[in-house]
């Protein structure tokens, strides 16, 4: 079992990182940050709270269990499904993020008890990957044909490192964008139509500029708290916290670095305000236009519109420099399956760019199929709560423009301690002498 110790340091991240979601009508999408969900029914601790859907007949040959995190819809699209395939049923049981991880980690150490399919978060895939032997390897039930069905970089992320073994197919993305509030912006005598403000922002020198004029004219931050600040400029970089031999970077790239310092300047320049995600006070800065702007993915939508339901003021734009990616969730599945070419056959179709549409019209699931991004409904979506912007489409450009980026299995563990770090430049520490520190509590933390 030496080998799947890997696994146990992904396990603390789940609680915290959020997967893709959040629809036009306020839905989070299937990681909601503050859950009432507990255990899955498979676990020790049964929880009536645990959702279990069951699709099809009774009568039919074959039973695949599902496994699955948040609110994904995927029960009702699979309605289609047992239509069409009378000799296959399907048992869905949905949870929250970190009890689902939990839960599949150890049925995966004990050999049984795991699902025919189970997502997996895309933040926590490179930790599964050193258990390679307890999934089936999808190239293998001829997956490799629908490689081109799906973004590069999000093909990329399902497979090992010498990319010969497919863990999953990627179920959907998140794209990162700039929301950001007109009526801010206007006040502070900037240009507040996306277009014209888009095109003002090209680089991250333009929006410190804009930053500097907002806290000028309005004395208001532009950014809420420094985590989504941060994470924008991390996800640019062609390399994070590891290397694919899982050697940490930090101090031999400078990509973390320059994220780092550029944050902790603005935060010392007061263009950053420090108030907590998930918290209530970051939800009424939505609400009342407290700070101006917040780079955050496609699934924030929902949060936004949940956190502030009255306000009229919130657009889009493309981050400065580029996108990147936070959250997305990938369909696995485990070797302890009965029914491999039954379960290949349902995640085939539950995953192909027609279904794809449906998730994003009817839960917010961002696609991780392109084809989906040129299709009628696609193209012509509109959201009322964003001033009739064409949203989709935005995302869509980030999405297109992503790259693999290799995470590793202790990722969390070094994210954690760079946020804490950028905490305390907030609390008046100096960056330089922060910078170093981070980089000791990681090289304590993750060699423990």
């Amino acid at each position: 079992m030496k080998k799947y110790l890997y696994l146990t340091s992904i396990i603390g991240m789940s609680a915290m990182l959020a997967a893709c979601g959040g629809n036009d009508e306020g839905n989070n999408g299937n990681a909601d940050p503050d859950p009432d969900n507990a255990n899955s029914p498979s676990a020790d601790n049964e929880n009536d709270d645990t959702e279990v859907s069951d699709v099809g007949s009774d009568d039919a040959d074959v039973e695949l269990s599902v496994w699955l995190f948040g609110a994904t819809g995927y029960p009702e699209l699979a309605e289609e499904y047992a239509e069409e395939n009378p000799n296959v049923s399907i048992s869905f049981q949905e949870i929250e993020m970190g009890d689902h991880h939990n839960n599949l980690f150890t049925a995966l150490s004990a050999g049984s008890g795991a699902p025919d399919l189970a997502l997996i978060e895309v933040s926590e895939m490179d930790g599964y990957k050193s258990a390679e032997d307890r999934f089936v390897n999808l190239f293998d039930m001829g997956a490799g044909d629908l490689e081109d069905d799906y973004l590069d970089w999000a093909w990329e992320n399902a497979q090992n490192v010498d990319g010969d073994f497919l863990f999953g197919l990627p179920t959907d993305v998140g794209p990162t964008a700039m929301f950001y509030r007109a009526d801010v912006f206007e006040e502070a005598g900037l240009p507040s139509d996306p277009e014209e403000l888009e095109a003002m922002l090209q680089t991250w020198e333009d929006y410190e500029e804009a930053a500097a004029t907002i806290m000028e004219e309005t004395g208001k931050p532009i950014s809420g708290n420094p985590e989504t600040l941060y994470n924008a400029l991390r996800d640019q970089a062609p390399q994070s916290y590891f290397n694919e031999d899982n050697e940490l970077i930090l101090e031999t790239t400078d990509y973390v670095r320059n994220a780092f310092m550029r944050t902790s300047d603005m935060i010392n320049n007061d263009f950053v305000e420090n108030l907590g995600m998930w918290t209530p006070e970051w939800g009424s800065g939505m609400a009342d236009g407290s700070f101006a702007a917040m780079m955050a993915p496609a699934w924030m939508q929902g949060v936004i519109q949940d956190n502030a339901p009255d306000a009229t003021e919130w657009r889009i734009i493309q981050v400065p420099e580029g996108g990147g990616n936070w959250g997305g969730s990938y369909m696995t599945m485990p070797d302890q399956t009965e029914h491999p070419e039954e379960a290949y056959a349902f995640m085939e179709w539950l995953l192909a760019p027609e279904q794809q549409l449906k998730a994003f019209e009817n839960m917010g699931l961002f696609p991780s199929a392109p084809s989906v991004y040129e299709m009628d409904e696609f193209q012509n979506f509109t959201s009322d709560y964003f001033g009739g912007q064409a949203t989709a489409q935005v995302f869509a450009q980030s999405a297109l423009d992503g790259e693999h980026v290799y995470q590793g299995p202790s990722y969390g563990d070094v994210n954690s301690e760079i946020l804490s770090g950028l905490d305390n430049v907030y609390d008046g520490i100096d960056p330089e002498e922060e910078w170093e520190d981070v980089l000791n509590r990681v090289n304590q933390r993750i060699n423990r």
